[in-house]
């Protein structure tokens, strides 16, 4: 090695160096100022077991407290209620939600904006009691339970047996509610079929049902976003601060869960935050978050991902067209705050 060559290396190496403590200098910076100086947000989520395990973990971890906020959260039960939160001020952001019905709002003027991509599959299947009933076309002159016309379990079970060649004028669908209530009903053979949660998929034998050969909505579906984030323009304007730290909060809540660090930790904020679930159900969630990586661990929701939503809203009647990307979604906060994770 001659000495020009030695020199270069060396003085590569010091710039590597400096480099790295500059950036190291600067996380440290913004930490110290983060925890000075603690910002509120308010924040409207779903009232899902999800919603709720993600919250409890979130707050065992301490992570609010790293980036520096004081958060207050509302968890409602309907999309209606998250945005009339959002829209009258009374909160400021909603990260787990499915986020459907946004975008005809924004089309009637509604001040919102999608933030970021939250659960990108859809953690459901189709589970029957029926041994006759083995695929989705079985489904044909059937009862098959989900929530109201137009909501989340609806919409994706109805695109779902569409997508597959069921003809929907075939099944009657049957309003039973919420994920859970439905999973009741049809261990109860109240309904021939139905979609819930990946929470008790490995112990279908336990109650009596099993999942349809074509019936899992994270392989079967994957177009379909099941939860994104998003907030009120005046928030992003005013709070754009408090935003981007809870979006990091978030960020780094998803990069914790899909990684294999996190199993004692999520099924013990699982069951502290589901007093009535054992550690079976929290480990078979976990189990299927480690296989398929649901989570939008760069915090982006897709331009692609956008307009499928607004496909299906059009084929639903409830938005008349499709709106530009630039018009319905702000990813710039959710950039700042990966930066914030690095």
């Amino acid at each position: 090695m001659n000495s020009a060559t030695a020199w270069n290396r060396r003085k590569l190496l010091r710039i590597g160096v400096a480099v790295g403590t500059v950036a190291a200098m600067s996380r440290l910076s913004w930490s110290a100022r983060a925890a000075e100086t603690p910002l509120k947000v308010d924040i409207v989520n779903t009232a899902s077991n999800n919603t709720f395990t993600l919250q409890e973990l979130m707050k065992q971890q301490g992570y609010y407290e790293e980036f520096g906020l004081e958060p207050t959260t509302l968890n409602v039960a309907d999309g209606s209620k998250l945005m009339g939160a959002l829209l009258s001020g009374s909160s400021d952001i909603c990260f787990l939600s499915g986020f459907g019905q946004v975008l005809p709002a924004i089309e009637k003027g509604g001040a919102l904006k999608l933030v970021a991509g939250a659960g990108l599959l859809l953690p459901d299947a189709i589970y029957s009691k029926k041994p006759e009933i083995q695929t989705l076309k079985n489904l044909e002159g059937r009862t098959v339970g989900t929530g109201s016309p137009g909501a989340l379990l609806h919409q994706f079970t109805t695109s779902l047996l569409r997508k597959k060649g069921v003809d929907l004028t075939k099944v009657q669908f049957v309003n039973v509610g919420s994920s859970a209530d439905v999973f009741r009903a049809v261990v109860a053979g109240v309904v021939d079929a139905g979609p819930a949660l990946v929470d008790v998929y490995d112990d279908q034998a336990k109650y009596g049902v099993h999942s349809l050969k074509d019936g899992d909505l994270w392989t079967g579906l994957p177009e379909y976003t099941y939860q994104g984030s998003y907030a009120s323009t005046r928030a992003i304007a005013e709070k754009r601060e408090a935003l981007v730290r809870a979006l990091a909060v978030y960020g780094k809540v998803y990069r914790f869960i899909s990684s294999p660090q996190s199993k004692d930790a999520f099924i013990r904020a699982r069951v502290a935050a589901l007093k009535n679930t054992g550690e079976s159900e929290g480990l078979s969630e976990w189990n299927w978050i480690r296989k398929y990586q649901p989570y939008a661990l760069d915090l982006m929701l897709s331009e692609e991902r956008v307009r499928y939503m607004q496909e299906l809203n059009l084929e639903a009647g409830v938005q008349k067209k499709i709106l530009p990307y630039d018009q319905v979604a702000d990813m710039s906060l959710a950039k700042e705050a990966v930066k914030r994770l690095a």
